[in-house]
């Protein structure tokens, strides 16, 4: 990656975040495999506890701190005091200057589609409506292009270890931010936690994930006011509907130089065009595989 745009980046040799463990293959060989880690992080906000979450571990400020702020929690002139993180308990506390009592919201949480028991509670969806996302932001298939090859060649723990997934933000063809998460709403979390510490502004910012266009990333990308999203995967119905709703730029099977837009196309600028047959190189695939397996043969 370009160390001079990216922020922050994957770090699969963290020994934190992974580890080894023994099995046997298809053919009956001793192997070591290379797994992510799966923590319990329990959130309070000021006195009162959120929810608890199943994470990686990394970046547990920016985790909760997005998620509250993508759940509403955090209005827009709150001023974060602090966040405490107590590694021992699994607990990270977020202090804020406004005095909070959330028991009502609280019993309004909806489990969604997302891995790792994604959650939004009920009055999210009254804010959505009002979101105006820019109509000035454009996605270059040139841009696309690059950054789809950055990213799927950039060392992470999904071609260390496999079971993750990914999260981008990004501006023109530049990677500023590239979170892993065995939660994709996790991954979002921390960007938002991220963007939201730092005054980072989403009115031109395009947001990549590995995962799924289901609804719930529709919602998070849109309560974030990030007008375009790119996935390498597919859609469900929900999160079309509420992205054409939303007014929001939405790509998916973004692969090689290949895409599928089916809501927001008026952003999208033509100016690299994809030719018969040019997808991603298979070699690219082969090697993602064997990377994403993490198996060395045990020694007689």
């Amino acid at each position: 990656m370009n160390g001079d745009s990216t922020i922050i980046r994957p770090e699969p040799d963290d020994p934190r975040l992974s580890a080894e463990v023994a099995g046997i293959d298809e053919n009956g060989a001793a192997v070591t495999t290379r797994v992510v880690t799966e923590r319990a992080l329990t959130l309070y906000l000021n006195s009162q506890e959120i929810v608890t979450m199943m994470t990686i571990g990394d970046h547990p400020d920016l985790l909760a701190v997005g998620y509250l702020k993508n759940q509403n929690m955090l209005a827009a002139d709150d001023v974060v005091t602090g966040v405490d993180m107590d590694e021992e308990l699994g607990v990270v506390v977020v202090r804020t200057e406004r005095e909070t009592d959330y028991e009502e919201k609280l019993k309004k949480r909806v489990r969604t589609s997302g891995c790792a028991q994604g959650t939004v509670f009920g009055d999210v969806m009254e804010g959505f409506g009002r979101v105006a996302l820019s109509d000035t932001a454009t996605i270059r298939t040139s841009w696309l292009q690059r950054l789809t090859k950055e990213i799927n060649t950039t060392p992470s723990l999904y071609l260390a270890a496999g079971a993750i997934h990914g999260c981008v933000l990004c501006e023109e063809d530049r990677v500023l931010l590239y979170m892993e998460d065995v939660g994709r709403h996790n991954a979002v979390d921390k960007i938002a936690g991220y963007m939201w510490l730092n005054g980072v502004s989403p009115q031109d910012k395009i947001f990549y994930t590995t995962g799924r266009l289901t609804s719930e990333m529709v919602i998070k990308t849109v309560m974030m006011g990030i007008p375009i999203l790119v996935s390498r995967s597919g859609f469900t119905a929900a999160g079309v509907e509420l992205a054409r709703q939303a007014g929001l730029t939405l790509m998916g099977r973004a692969r090689g130089r290949r895409f599928l837009a089916v809501s927001g196309a008026e952003r999208i600028v033509f100016d690299a065009r994809a030719e018969e047959g040019d997808d991603e190189r298979p070699e690219h695939r082969r090697k993602g595989a064997q990377e994403a397996s993490g198996r060395l043969h045990l020694k007689a």
